[in-house]
């Protein structure tokens, strides 16, 4: 079971999520501690979980992706940004769009080590995490049970709709995650290869914490 394909997908995806929440009940437990500072400890502790599993990964062990995927997965990973700052509007969020995660001290400075950690998480470990359990796993599993020996591109519509349903659930954002996981969904049938949806997730990801320090607007992350 320790090294079963499901398992080795969904146990980095677990962590972080179990991670979540107990972020959400750091403040009544430690109300002393910065909970910003939880973040790094998730994104180290999930990095460390995708290290010790890696090599069970064989849609990663050859990179593969040609010139025009790789241009295609850029692209789509800005298309997605821009999409994502956009859809906003109230009936898009489920509940309300908070603080976010803000950088600044009581001076109102930016902690630039925490934007770094940040920044850093949600662009190389989080696209990892993420797409080898929604698309690698789930969106397989749901067309195939045996998923390890489909074809990428023999998934349908169901699977990429059910698989990218369930990840805009995941989001506060819940149809900007939606467009995202439609548009990475597609690009790993397109491309069939996962690199590319990850290097699509990690444009965004990355990008997106650019805009939210340029701008200001915390409430993105």
């Amino acid at each position: 079971m320790l090294t079963s394909p499901i398992f080795v997908r969904s146990l980095p995806f677990g962590l972080y999520i179990a991670l979540l929440a107990l972020e959400g009940l750091l403040p009544d437990w430690a109300p002393d501690f910065d909970v910003r500072w939880l973040y790094p400890l998730k994104a180290a502790l999930v990095a460390l979980a995708l290290a010790v599993l890696w090599r069970h990964y064989t849609e990663l062990k050859s990179w593969g992706l040609p010139l025009k995927h790789l241009l295609l997965s850029l692209a789509t990973g800005v298309i997605v940004l821009v999409l994502w700052v956009n859809l906003d509007a109230g009936w898009m969020l489920m509940g309300e769009m908070g603080e976010g995660y803000n950088p600044t001290n009581d001076a109102g400075q930016i902690d630039w080590l925490l934007v770094a950690f940040r920044i850093a998480g949600a662009a190389l470990v989080v696209p990892l995490m993420e797409e080898l359990f929604w698309r690698s796993f789930l969106q397989r599993w749901v067309q195939q049970p045996d998923f390890m020996t489909l074809d990428p591109a023999q998934i349908g519509l169901k699977a990429l709709l059910i698989a990218s349903a369930l990840f805009a659930v995941e989001h506060l954002q819940w149809f900007a995650g939606l467009v995202a996981g439609l548009a990475y969904g597609w690009l790993y049938i397109r491309t069939r290869n996962l690199w590319a949806p990850i290097v699509a997730h990690a444009v965004t990801n990355g990008l997106l914490g650019v805009y939210v320090v340029a701008t200001g607007q915390w409430s993105f992350w």
